[in-house]
């Protein structure tokens, strides 16, 4: 089967300007682009009411892929594009297309005035019960947005991409992550920004303040130790510019910050089989509440 790249559409601005990403990302990676549009059947009572019953609402949800799939092929000349509409609750459906996914794309709300994303609780349960990387998508975000500003005249595509930032724990690294931000790097030609934060253990803390060689001493193992990490990887990937950051405080905080001059933020997610709550990690639920760019979640063991 065709791997490709889902983006999950129901008309609101975030999903379109998910759908847009997504057709972005389509382009970069070189697969065909697939609109699936989730309807969830209205119960029995509303299915009787002559203007809002099954046939109207399945009409009407099935124009939103169809459509958008046109305006898709009209800016993104030589896409394929292809549309599927099922029909379910959204999370569990959603859930099991990314099955057959490279990348599922879904829209989030930004946060009004402020940088970050407003995550609802179809975002968050795909996120949480995926087998395969998710990107959200704020509903403002723009084609402009993930590249460096362009000289005057000069169309915003033609600008470099901005860096991809990633989120790595030294402690438990996870290779399908690292190699998912490398090949995100590598395909927009731009450069990787590894972001680790650490802080001391727990019989450290009280001497962290008053012993300054300490704290030294700290930060240049974890430095070491990121360094090491990614020797491999930057030998693998020879083209992609690595810039390395260990930085002591909260992980979630820095890649915040990172993520201002980001063309993509990527963190993961360890994968837990119990069926309840979300399981994403205070790492990567500060990040998806808080990045001002697009946030990809990877799954791992």
């Amino acid at each position: 089967m065709t791997r490709t790249v889902t983006v999950g559409l129901d008309g609101s601005r975030e999903s379109r300007a998910a759908a847009e990403w997504a057709a972005r990302e389509a382009q970069l990676l070189g697969l065909p682009l697939k609109v699936v549009q989730v309807w969830e059947p209205v119960p029995d009572p509303m299915a009787q009411a002559p203007l809002l019953g099954a046939e109207t609402q399945q009409h009407w949800t099935e124009r939103v892929p169809r459509e958008a799939a046109e305006g898709i092929r009209l800016r993104h000349p030589g896409l394929d594009v292809s549309t599927e509409q099922v029909s379910g609750r959204p999370a569990e459906m959603l859930t099991s297309v990314a099955k057959d996914a490279e990348v599922l794309v879904l829209g989030s709300r930004g946060l009004s005035g402020l940088g970050g994303f407003l995550v609802g609780s179809v975002g968050l349960a795909v996120v949480a019960h995926a087998e395969g990387p998710v990107v959200l998508v704020r509903a403002d975000a723009q084609a402009p947005d993930e590249h460096e500003t362009a000289p005057a005249g000069t169309p915003a595509s033609a600008a470099p991409f901005r860096p991809v930032v990633v989120g790595l724990d030294i402690e438990s690294p996870d290779e399908a992550l690292i190699e998912f931000a490398f090949e995100a790097a590598a395909r927009r030609a731009t450069s990787l920004r590894v972001v680790h934060g650490w802080n001391p253990p727990p019989y450290y803390a009280y001497g962290l303040t008053a012993d300054l060689d300490l704290h030294d001493r700290l930060a240049r193992r974890e430095s070491v130790a990121l360094a090491e990490l990614l020797r491999p990887w930057r030998e693998k990937h020879p083209d992609v510019e690595v810039t390395e950051e260990s930085s002591y405080g909260t992980a979630g905080n820095h890649l915040a910050d990172a993520s201002r001059d980001a063309s993509l933020v990527v963190v993961g997610r360890r994968i837990r089989r119990s069926p309840f709550g979300s399981h994403i990690g205070p790492v990567t639920h500060a990040v998806l509440h808080h990045s001002a760019a697009p946030v990809a979640v990877v799954p791992h063991p």
